[in-house]
């Protein structure tokens, strides 16, 4: 069985097998690593060791086809070419968090769930989004998210309060407020909201620059499982619910760019930027199939938050680069 903490840290999303399970090897004194591998060390020590063929963390995914098609808004404020025109193809993956590729739907770490979006342009180039289920990263720096990670790993349950993982929540109330407002389920992944809380820039036609994030919201609405109704979910509710809703009609998201207003920080997506911002609707992702070979799909695609295009640039954010960094080894170890 998986951990349960008596305190709501589960929702951090990092919770290890028993510790019967975890990795034998130390890992190398941080001094020697890149920040990079040290999260990526402690991603497998969380996970209980490697788990061949599977991503470091949202390890449980699914991945869907479809389009996006532009609504024209866009092309007023990025040059990007999939902002403007017709339709073009999509690849997106949904998952549960965590390392552990078979973490049950109900269990707390499997929030957030992540959405990553691949858009393929007539030139056959790409341009990918990575977002989570919360509007707010759990902490701002990759420092602090590995910080994160080891009062995770240090946390037991016989840990005397405050427990190292609690003494960092205590310290970091965005981090604290990511952990409460991940403890309701979704009813489906077709009814969740995602963010890629780190913003980048858009260039228009003009060379005009804008500090935006997405927002990808769900044309069904969001919305949420009772908490009587939890028992009765299954431990793979969210990935037989994506079929069957498929038989029904695409499921479908709108996405947005919220624009940043001066003085909005650009370098920390744990802060979120207030509601009253500019948003453009950019355009509707439409997902009408499960993609065939998923598993082989699951093990060779590489999303990465830095796969962009012209006229969507890198903003002065330091995680969309850690990010990649990590992902990138996540690939080295799956493949």
């Amino acid at each position: 069985m998986l951990r349960r903490w008596s305190y709501p840290v589960a929702l951090v999303s990092m919770l290890a097998w028993p510790s019967t399970r975890l990795v034998a090897q130390q890992p190398t004194p941080a001094d020697s690593e890149s920040l990079a591998q040290q999260i990526a060390d402690q991603f497998v020590l969380l996970a209980g060791g490697i788990h061949p063929g599977f991503r470091y963390n949202h390890a449980k995914g699914i991945v869907l086809t479809g389009t996006f098609t532009p609504t024209g808004e866009g092309a007023s404020i990025s040059r990007a070419a999939h902002f403007r025109g017709s339709a073009v193809p999509v690849i997106v993956r949904l998952s549960d968090a965590s390392g552990i590729p078979n973490i049950p739907d109900t269990h707390p770490a499997a929030q957030p769930h992540g959405m990553a979006i691949r858009f393929t342009l007539p030139d056959k180039s790409s341009t990918d989004i990575v977002a989570v289920s919360h509007n707010g990263f759990i902490v701002g720096t990759g420092e602090d998210f590995l910080a994160l990670l080891k009062a995770v790993a240090a946390t037991k349950p016989d840990s005397p309060h405050p427990s190292p993982v609690e003494a960092f929540l205590g310290t970091h109330p965005r981090a604290m407020q990511f952990v409460i407002d991940n403890a309701k389920l979704p009813t489906s992944f077709a009814t969740l909201s995602y963010f890629s809380n780190n913003a980048v820039t858009f260039v228009d036609a003009k060379g005009k620059n804008r500090a935006v994030r997405y927002q990808i919201i769900p044309v069904a609405g969001v919305q949420t499982i009772e908490s009587a109704a939890v028992a009765t979910a299954g431990p793979d509710y969210l990935f037989t619910d994506l079929p069957q809703r498929l038989t029904r009609g695409p499921v479908q998201y709108t996405l947005y760019a919220q624009i940043a207003s001066p003085g909005d920080p650009t370098n920390d997506g744990s802060i979120v930027w207030p509601a009253d911002r500019q948003r453009v609707r950019l355009g509707t992702i439409s997902l009408t199939a499960i993609a065939p070979n998923n598993a082989e799909l699951q093990r060779s695609l590489a999303f990465s938050p830095v796969n962009l295009i012209d006229g969507i640039e890198l903003s002065d954010d330091p995680l969309p680069l850690l990010r990649a960094a990590v992902y990138a080894l996540s690939v080295a170890h799956r493949q």
